[in-house]
């Protein structure tokens, strides 16, 4: 019995998705038939059409201009309606997940300045389906910020002062009971800054130094294109998350690149127009940033690269799901080429797709990276592989070179198109 050959599913049989075929043959000179060959007729010379007619022409235009108007008018109320769907569904005491999710699965339309916030804190589990306990979890949340602050960003000098004003005043207290002596102020070794003790506060301080560094670095050269980022008070904010996080998290710490992630969430919850939660934004920021990573905690250990739940292992999932949908871009890709995932994909997924597309298109993706029942980590690599099929033609015909240059430098492409392919690979990523 023959192997049974594999179905291409109908949608990748679009012309679109396909290489031209090749020019049938010529005729064999040397075959059966050694009948001079007839020279087929001239062809007569293409007609040209007449230009067209003043009245003709203006009337082409307004035809044309009044199908615009009436495109972009049809937009905008669809724009409109969606908007007002999503008003309405956090309008609801209890906010209905699955309906959030197919809505964000659409794109927040733009103008939905208000909204885009709120959908993201619910998406990430900030903040509860239930509308009347959001006061108490916003200021419960804002409260737990400021006291990592007070414990992660102080340094030795002035923890160690806090500490020793805290004693003091309790062996005043019981000195003033016992005999009215003051306490004498010591420094144990522990307290000491040349202390190369495991529990010294200022070994410990100068052993991060070089992570603080790198976290330096990176917050100034956060989208320098855009004057958001080049606030102050906003490269700061961006600083304190990323240091809480991670001395809050030691099995990952901070990985090169956890700024680009940072920067979206910090950004739509910076612009929220409700004043109470704009001020509040970093702290708000940091347990969203916290839920995100969360997802794709495994992509950043190093010591997981060559383990199952690694960044290796993601990247051998978006292999497998691309030989599952398109075998025969796999087979140019990974056996032809040898242009393996690890070469173009790894800033794909451990940043996000921050990198790949513009920043207002970036926030577009996160909507559906977010929203999707699926998950983060199983859309993320459903729209990795549409990036690959949307642009196969130019796969097909490249070489090793030519498809690393695109593949690193994605070229535009129409996004709505790109999560629609996403869309149809769904439920296919392997578990």
């Amino acid at each position: 019995m023959g192997k049974k050959v594999k179905a291409v599913p109908e949608w990748l049989n679009s012309p679109i998705w396909s290489t031209p075929p090749p020019a049938p043959a010529p005729a064999d000179p040397f075959g059966t038939d050694f009948a001079r060959p007839v020279a087929p007729p001239p062809e007569p010379p293409p007609s040209v059409p007449p230009p067209p007619t003043y009245e003709q022409a203006v009337g082409s235009y307004a035809a044309r201009e009044r199908e615009t108007r009436e495109e972009e008018g049809a937009g905008a109320a669809l724009r409109a309606h969606l908007l007002a769907d999503f008003k309405s569904a956090l309008s609801k005491k209890t906010v209905n997940m699955g309906e959030l999710r197919r809505l964000a699965c659409l794109g927040v339309p733009d103008g939905g300045g208000d909204v885009r916030p709120p959908v993201w804190k619910l998406l990430l589990g900030y903040l509860p389906t239930e509308r009347s306990l959001w006061p108490y979890e916003l200021e419960k949340k804002r409260s737990q910020y400021s006291a990592y602050k007070d414990e992660f960003l102080l340094n030795p000098s002035e923890k160690l002062r806090r500490i020793e004003e805290s004693k003091l005043s309790r062996k005043k207290e019981l000195n003033v009971e016992r005999n009215g002596l003051l306490p004498r102020l010591e420094v144990t070794n522990e307290e000491h800054p040349l202390s190369s003790g495991k529990s010294s506060l200022w070994n410990q301080y100068f052993q991060e130094s070089e992570i603080l560094e790198q976290i330096d670095r990176d917050v100034k050269r956060t989208h320098p294109d855009i004057s958001f980022f080049s606030v102050k008070s906003n490269q700061e904010s961006l600083r304190r998350i990323l240091i809480i996080y991670s001395r809050l998290n030691p099995s990952v710490r901070y990985v090169q690149g956890m700024n680009e992630v940072l920067a979206p969430l910090f950004y739509v919850l910076s612009n929220d127009p409700d004043a109470s939660n704009s001020a509040s934004a970093e702290a708000d920021t940091f347990f969203c940033f916290v839920e995100l990573i969360s997802g794709f905690k495994n992509n950043y250990c190093k010591h997981l690269d060559n383990s199952r739940v690694g960044i290796r292992s993601t990247l051998s999932k978006l292999s497998q799901l691309l030989k599952k949908h398109d075998e025969e871009l796999w087979r140019h890709m990974e056996v032809i080429t040898k242009v393996y995932p690890q070469y173009y994909a790894f800033r794909w997924i451990t940043l996000l797709l921050t990198m790949e597309f513009s920043f207002n298109v970036c926030i577009h993706i996160w909507d559906a990276i977010l929203g999707d029942p699926e998950g983060p980590p199983d859309t993320l690599l459903r729209i990795c592989c549409a990036m690959l099929i949307l642009v196969r033609k130019r796969l097909l015909v490249g070489d090793f070179t030519a498809n690393i240059q695109l593949l690193q430098h994605y070229p535009q492409t129409n996004i709505d198109h790109l999560l629609h392919i996403a869309n149809r690979l769904r439920g296919t990523v392997a578990s």
